[in-house]
């Protein structure tokens, strides 16, 4: 090892609040393990600075683009990207050698590191997988019942802080050879606490499968089935997520903006002091974080429970409730939004907070929306394409032909297979425009996805493929070259034991799916894991498989709803977990989590989680009298099962054949395919030839998955979104960068924060008591939360009357 410069003096790293120990650690060395390829490239700080700027936006002869020049590092070697990163600020990229050259990253992680910090801990164990026992369980009883609340793992988060504080104060007695209480309750420690909260926090996928099965089909198959296909659709993603590591976490350009605010909440609780935070006057990080936490939690009691109009904030449609398209343009629950306004953080932060998004994607999403939702969803709603006229304009359900819900029981025969004299009888099922357009922008999003990655990111899996996982250019990596990286044969045993588990729960009970069609699913989630991937982590946006493997599934195998939902699963699930379990990877790399601890809190919580969500749903069933019956007098009413059972029969029974193929009825959003296949190569081939305009931030497939949540979310989750972000991420961003960069990712965490607790006191004190009924007769009455209920908007009153005929529709189907 080379050993060229002289030894740095230890530097504070921490101050952890709690004890008056002050952890310190030695500035990163240059003996670090890391290729001296790397570590010998330095930056020309003064004239070759300026040539390295104009390198980066784009005024450099292409000569000079394509070698390496000797102290002149190239966009590779600054981010580990081979393409135009978006993300990447010319005129702020920081001290290449000891930051990240990412403003947002360097303003939330620490470019120091700790090795000797307690990480996996007695006590980080015992506190992370309570919380995988009580977090899981508490959302599966509360997933049945309507209304619900789920318990996130920001709330996991904000708990563990003050507990493993208490937990400090222990004793330090051994237990089985392990210390009790090593020291202060490190801010690693609460970051593997955190994970293990936050794997099993949402409701398996594969729960919904064995719900449905019951309730629909009447299918109740064993313990041992239930558990096969839960753990194998959590662990098959998590595998591949591992495999994938190298293009998704290592990466410095893979910034994954959403753990940002996580960061910054870890590092505000511990009191972490870095460069990143800068030198700005003002309050500490701290008690910033603790004003807005109490104002976002008071604030949150007015929107969330006792003047909720704020929340549905639809005025204009107050002032002419029955006025139906002036509800139809201005309203929030069956309308487009035009209102602009809520005042309900919750409402706000629906689709993910405003202030983690980059602005320029959050401006991509922003054009989406207003050419998709309010210039051809009115265009196509007026001029009646689609008989849309006799349905409201925006709504998440399915209709029959005389504008009622639609009916699936009346075209099943016993077996719960297609009647198609039936089919023929009752009505083709029609859909809102918003909900159509949501379909073929699905559509879209798919091949835009494969072209935009072999487009843009091309090079850089290439060249992620051949290198080392500590070989990658920037701050985090070399300190994360200390720890023992976790083998690839680890994720590979895992893949192969839940490969093997899948098989079994396939194959031993009658599920109709056969391991042909499983192994496509898992191609499918192989294939789009890395494109959609590198998309997430430089977007915050994901890019959705759920439609694609509906449609593929239903094509396939019509009429059977077991393997539909199956293939599902495992085509989009596996895919969606896997960058579930990447994101943490890489909250751990900006926390510099050894690699093998957090893969065992991964597993060990991802198992337990499932095995106590499958335990508790099982112990609902077989001891609560009604359950999912309409009229279930405590609220288990399941109304997530009953979209998901409705969804399995409308593609895995009646098929998308019969919707979606030629001479049907939406057949024309199938051109949506060749749309997305085609747009990606305009703004790439503009880009190359314009390299200092917009076209580099034009990014297709989040254009077309940005809107992808409507229904159910609707305008009023997508236009105050883009007000805070644009004036957060881009005005007070170039503005006043200082307060930006001190305060911007504490106020969302704060902001989240608030409601998160704020919507479980609510809950369980003024919602839960009384089945439910608490306040019916007077809080709930008045007309600050009534108001809003009595629009055609909250109606979703369509302009049309059905014909004198009775129905709307073609003639035969």
């Amino acid at each position: 090892m080379d050993h060229d410069e002289p030894e740095q003096e230890a530097i504070p790293l921490l101050s952890i609040g709690g004890r008056d120990d002050e952890l310190s650690s030695s500035r990163p060395s240059r003996d670090d393990g890391v290729e001296p390829s790397f570590r010998h490239r330095r930056i020309i700080k003064d004239t070759d600075e300026k040539h390295h700027r104009k390198k980066l936006s784009g005024d450099v002869h292409d000569d000079e683009e394509e070698g390496f020049l000797p102290g002149r590092p190239s966009v590779e070697d600054i981010t580990g990207a081979g393409f135009e990163d978006p993300n990447l600020d010319a005129d702020d990229i920081g001290d290449l050698e000891e930051d990240s050259p990412y403003p947002e990253v360097r303003s939330a992680v620490a470019n120091t590191d700790d090795p000797t910090m307690p990480v996996s801990t007695l006590r980080a164990w015992v506190l992370g997988l309570a919380w995988a026992i009580f977090i899981p369980g508490l959302n599966q009883f509360f997933f049945f019942r309507y209304p619900s609340v789920s318990i996130g793992p920001l709330v996991a988060q904000l708990l563990s802080y003050p507990i493993g504080r208490g937990l400090a104060l222990l004793p330090n007695v051994r237990i089985f050879g392990l210390e009790l209480n090593p020291g202060p309750f490190s801010v690693k420690e609460h970051v593997l606490v955190t994970v293990m909260a936050a794997v099993g926090a949402g409701s398996a996928y594969a729960t919904d499968i064995i719900a449905v099965q019951r309730v629909f089909y009447d299918q109740r198959w064993s313990f041992t089935y239930q558990w096969l296909t839960t753990m194998s659709t959590q662990l098959l993603g998590f595998s591949i997520g591992g495999i994938a590591r190298r293009f998704l976490v290592s990466p410095p350009s893979m910034i994954w903006p959403a753990n940002l605010v996580y960061c910054v909440l870890f590092n505000t609780l511990h009191h972490a002091d870095y460069s990143g935070v800068g030198k700005r006057d003002g309050i500490s990080r701290e008690r910033f974080f603790m004003y807005i936490f109490i104002g976002s939690f008071a604030w949150y009691w007015l929107p969330g429970y006792l003047f909720t109009a704020l929340s549905y904030f639809s005025w204009v449609c107050w002032l002419a409730p029955d006025n139906v398209v002036v509800n139809q343009l201005f309203g929030v629950v069956h309308g487009l939004g035009g209102s602009l306004l809520t005042f309900d953080w919750a409402q706000i932060a629906f689709i993910g907070s405003p202030l983690a998004t980059p602005w320029w994607a959050e401006a991509n999403i922003a054009c989406g929306f207003f050419f998709f939702f309010w210039f051809l969803t009115p265009l196509l709603y007026y001029s009646n394409v689609w008989y849309s006229q006799y349905l409201a304009i925006s709504a998440r359900i399915s209709y029959d032909h005389f504008g009622k819900p639609y009916n699936v029981t009346q075209i099943l025969n016993p077996d719960a297979t297609l009647n198609m004299e039936a089919y023929k009888k009752y009505s083709p099922l029609f859909i809102s425009t918003t909900f159509a357009l949501s379909y073929g922008l699905s559509f879209a999003s798919i091949t835009a996805t494969v072209v935009h990655a072999y487009l843009y990111f091309r090079k850089q899996i290439w060249t992620q493929a051949r290198r080392s996982l500590r070989e990658q250019p920037d701050i985090h990596a070399r300190l994360m070259a200390k720890y023992k990286e976790v083998p690839d044969w680890w994720y590979g045993g895992i893949f192969v034991t839940m490969f093997i588990c899948s098989i079994i729960a396939l194959t031993a009970w009658d599920t109709q799916f056969p391991i042909y069609a499983f192994i496509v699913a898992l191609l499918i989630a192989f294939v789009y894991t890395i494109p959609i991937g590198m998309i997430q982590a430089i977007t915050n946006q994901q890019v959705g498989l759920n439609v694609i493997t509906e449609l593929i599934i239903g094509y396939w195998m019509p009429g059977r709803p077991l393997a539909m939902m199956l293939f599902k699963t495992y085509g989009y699930i596996t895919m969606s977990q896997a960058l579930t379990f990447a994101s943490d990877m890489k909250l751990g790399h900006y926390m510099k989590i050894p690699p093998r601890p957090m893969f065992l809190a991964q597993v060990v919580a991802t198992m337990l989680a499932g095995t106590v969500q499958l335990c508790v749903q099982s112990w609902m069933f077989s001891n609560i009298p009604g359950m999912c019956e309409p009229d279930q007098p405590d609220g288990f009413i399941c109304p997530s099962t009953e979209v998901f059972g409705t969804a399995s029969i409308i593609w895995g029974v009646i098929g998308p054949a019969l919707q979606f193929s030629k001479g049907q009825i939406y057949y024309g959003l199938s051109l949506f395919f060749l749309i997305g296949a085609i747009s990606p190569v305009i703004p790439y081939y503009l880009s190359k030839r314009y390299p200092n305009r917009f076209f580099k931030y034009i990014n297709l497939p989040v254009i077309f998955n940005g809107t992808g949540s409507i229904p159910p979310a609707s305008a009023i989750n997508y236009v105050p979104w883009v007000i805070v972000g644009f004036i957060f991420q881009f005005v007070l961003r170039r503005r006043n960068f200082a307060w930006w960069s001190k305060y911007n990712y504490v106020l969302s965490a704060g902001l989240d924060s608030g409601v998160a607790i704020a919507v479980i006191v609510i809950f369980f004190f003024f919602q839960l008591p009384e089945s439910g009924a608490a306040g019916t007769s007077t809080i709930q009455t008045w007309w600050g939360n009534t108001v809003y209920s009595k629009t055609a908007d909250a109606k979703g009153v369509p302009l049309r009357s059905l014909p004198p005929k009775g129905w709307f529709g073609p003639e035969t189907w």
